[in-house]
């Protein structure tokens, strides 16, 4: 079982040595990278891929360890207790199970995507570690065990908006999706739209790139900002010589909202501008 990509998704050499080498190793795949650089894509197209049912697990600032496991809705039981309701002898009526239980109960070997992991408490990593080293938990409740009937392939998103702990890390096999160079977003994008003009590709990815490399740009766009712009592009007609135009009344692309996204970086744009106008008015 080799995961080698998609004709959807382009996956690097060192992306997918790391994917087969975590299925290998029985161990969680933790990809770190930039926010739209495919991470949570990744775990669809694996399971694409290697023909495997996925359960995603989206992780809130909320969101507890136990709700993976299972909930006990013990104030519902209450209530029914009160009106005499017959489904309150069976504890099991109120407990909901959670997206782990539901990846240890599954026939067919699954994918289970832990999403944002860094979104949730500090303390949310290790409340996990004994379950996914051992792949059951006991359910208190009804005194029985859990255990993975065919152990989830585990892959875990973070956004690095927090440090994991370490006890959590060395059980990971780790991956970082750094940012696409040209080549390989040229990939990227001849996958999503194979009829586009290879003329407006070379420059919208220049235009891209530069935007990118701008000093004091709070947040640079991603690969995926970049397939919303050139999806404008094309609706709009713009045409390669109209990206290809510098001077200082566009300095900032045409339908730049598909890439910037913050009123800093707007504001940004706009200084440049103003001091290119400048300094045209004094030459």
């Amino acid at each position: 079982m080799k995961f080698e990509g998609t004709k959807d998704y382009i996956a690097t050499e060192d992306l997918r040595i790391a994917v087969n080498a975590s299925i290998s190793l029985e161990r969680p795949l933790l990809v770190k990278g930039e926010p739209g650089t495919g991470k949570t894509v990744l775990a669809e197209e694996i399971a694409r891929a290697l023909d495997m049912p996925i359960l995603t697990w989206h992780i809130k600032s909320t969101t507890k360890a136990q709700q993976g496991l299972y909930e006990y809705d013990a104030i519902t039981r209450l209530r029914d207790s009160q009106l005499g309701d017959e489904k309150v002898k069976d504890v099991k009526n109120y407990i909901k199970k959670g997206k782990l239980w539901e990846a240890f109960e599954s026939e067919k070997r699954p994918i289970l995507l832990i999403d944002e992991i860094d979104k949730a408490d500090i303390e949310f990593p290790n409340d996990l570690l004994q379950e996914l080293d051992r792949m059951e938990f006991y359910v208190y409740e009804t005194g029985e065990t859990i255990a993975a009937e065919k152990r989830p392939v585990v892959i875990i998103t973070s956004n690095n908006e927090k440090e994991l702990p370490d006890a959590f890390l060395r059980r990971c096999f780790f991956h970082y999706i750094s940012f696409p160079d040209n080549d390989t977003m040229q990939k990227i994008v001849d996958v999503h739209y194979p009829d586009i003009k290879s003329k407006l590709v070379s420059e919208s990815l220049k235009v891209f790139y530069e935007l990118r490399e701008i000093p004091g740009l709070k947040k640079k766009p991603s690969t995926s900002e970049l397939l919303d712009w050139l999806k404008l592009l094309m609706n709009e007609d713009i045409t390669p010589e109209m990206l290809r135009e510098k001077n200082s009344n566009n300095i900032i692309p045409p339908l730049h909202g598909a890439l910037l996204k913050n009123e800093q970086d707007v504001h940004l744009f706009e200084r440049l501008a103003f001091l290119a106008r400048r300094e045209d008015n004094q030459n």
